[in-house]
């Protein structure tokens, strides 16, 4: 039975709903892989360990990130292809596809191995933990072109409506990587060299897992190795998609690193504090992205058969889920607040600390619903520059000039969180007034 969906007719919110749920669940299972990674090399190494694998995450993401906004272009692409039932085009986007995630790869691999160092050195990274951060990144680095992979066969799938497979895959990936971390770290004492060849293990097996499914396809989206092949027209389509959405991944990750600069002079109980509240806050973010994943692609193939009004229904359909999504999970999380933040410490300051914190900016979650609602819609329409600049100037630049200017009046943690919910509704204003300009031009009837 195909597992493919056409989002062209149907019912919305349940089409939406069945998309919805498994990229959330395998973005939990990617969550909870890692935090597993962390444990192990944390009890089984030691905190030095732990610092030099923790201390690599920030660059990594600017670079991976950047990819995975990148990626979203070919899915965009192909969806609306996929729409319009144009399959020679699909399959052109597809193998374009395959072959800009293994040029990609090539290029995020040499950056790992021959940049590591200086680039951790530029950041920071204290000289008793740089050499083993390095090689970590480095050996991290070396299983880029399988994550490259599968990140667009992953995207592929999600484009023609199928979002099962990749979650399977992605449960395949966890318990593989949590396996081998234990074999490699645990049994055999390879220390964080063990994690990260176990990281790349996992990844080969999922990009193993849907190269096959791609090629025993019978549909428009089959690969066949002897098509790999970049056709030009549609390389400079994805990218005038993905390049913009991987720019402003990479502009909230340099956001959040200014932030962090600012919450680390409160001392280490705040850092710690922080760091709890993020584990937690993180439930909030898979959501948003899922939801945003699943009106892209809802989008996409409505946009790619012309069909207008489903467009405009589908965002509204879909405002209406985050907003219930981020509602109901601000009082879940504000309520059971404290005895969450106990799975993580038992330091009473540091859960009293959280839990205001909580208090403080979970209220506001509804606040952002539009900037990843209407961000998606626009995307997946294929305008992504105009969301990437309303998204970098209202959230970005203006957390930024908060942070430099306004917060050193106002001395206090709060002080600095509250660019939090300025910026989130600040930028869901931005989007509110842009997106009625959006339909009269872009979803006329």
């Amino acid at each position: 039975m195909n597992k493919e969906q056409d989002f062209t007719h149907g019912v919305i919110w349940k089409q939406l709903l069945f998309f919805f749920f498994p990229i959330l669940i395998g973005t939990f299972f990617q969550q909870l892989y890692n935090t597993v990674d962390t444990i192990i090399v944390g009890q089984a190494c030691g905190t030095n360990a732990l610092a030099a694998v923790g201390s690599t995450g920030n660059l990594t993401n600017l670079i991976v990130q950047f990819y995975v906004g990148l990626s979203t272009g070919a899915s965009v692409v192909i969806a609306q292809f996929y729409g319009a039932h144009d399959d020679q085009k699909v399959s052109q986007a597809v193998h374009t596809s395959y072959m800009m995630a293994f040029i990609s790869g090539i290029f995020m691999m040499l950056f790992g191995l021959f940049c590591s160092k200086a680039c951790l050195s530029m950041i920071g990274v204290p000289q008793d933990i740089l050499g083993d951060s390095a090689m970590y990144m480095s050996l991290y680095f070396l299983g880029m072109i399988p994550g490259a992979v599968y990140n667009i066969g992953s995207g592929i799938l999600r484009a023609v409506g199928d979002s099962k497979r990749p979650l399977y895959y992605l449960i395949v990936c966890s318990i593989v990587n949590v396996v081998f971390d234990y074999i490699f770290v645990v049994v055999l004492h390879m220390g964080i060299k063990g994690a990260a060849i176990a990281t790349i293990i996992a990844q080969t097996v999922c990009a193993i897992c849907v190269t096959v499914q791609l090629l025993r396809s019978q549909t428009s989206f089959q690969l066949k190795t002897k098509l790999l092949k970049i056709n030009f027209p549609i390389l400079k389509k994805i990218i005038k998609i993905g390049a913009p959405a991987g720019i402003q991944s990479t502009m909230y990750s340099i956001a959040n690193i200014l932030l962090q600069t600012k919450i680390n002079a409160f001392g280490t109980m705040i850092i710690a504090t922080w760091a709890v509240y993020i584990k937690i806050d993180a439930l909030f973010w898979m959501v948003m992205a899922a939801i945003g994943a699943s009106i892209t692609t809802f989008v996409g193939q409505n946009y790619g058969a012309k069909i207008y009004s489903r467009i405009k229904q589908g965002a509204r359909t879909a405002l209406v889920i985050a907003l219930t999504m981020a509602v109901s999970l601000s009082l879940i999380l504000c309520f059971s607040g404290p005895y969450i933040t106990r799975l993580f410490s038992s330091d009473m300051k540091i859960v009293s600390e959280c839990q205001s914190i909580m208090l403080f900016l979970m209220p506001f979650y509804f606040t952002y619903c539009c900037v990843e609602i209407f961000s998606g819609t626009m995307r997946g329409s294929g305008e992504s520059f105009k969301p990437m600049v309303l998204v970098c100037l209202g959230i970005c630049v203006l957390r930024v000039i908060w942070i430099t200017f306004v917060s050193p009046y106002f001395p206090s943690l709060k002080g600095v969180l509250v660019s939090y919910p300025i910026t989130w509704t600040f930028t869901s204003i931005l989007f509110i007034f842009y997106y009625r300009h959006f339909k009269k031009t872009h979803l006329k009837e």
